[in-house]
């Protein structure tokens, strides 16, 4: 699943992805395939997907974030 960042943030560096992203902050899912593309989610609501790619530097590089299992 792909996600961008939403409420025009953006970011500079994976490590400030990672940091949002583990706190809890919104992306939108930007995946054509997903029933929930345009809708707004974090990591809560992402809990069970095993690949999230977060676009981010005006959308021209992607942070994979690590799947920790459940």
């Amino acid at each position: 699943m792909t996600l961008v960042p939403a409420y025009g943030r953006d970011y500079k560096s994976k490590k400030e992805v990672l940091s949002d992203y583990n706190a809890g902050k919104d992306f939108l899912v930007s995946d054509f395939f997903s029933p929930f593309d345009g809708k707004p989610a974090n990591k809560n609501d992402l809990a069970g997907e095993r690949r999230i790619f977060i676009r981010y530097k005006k959308l021209t590089q992607i942070c994979i974030v690590p799947y920790k299992g459940e």
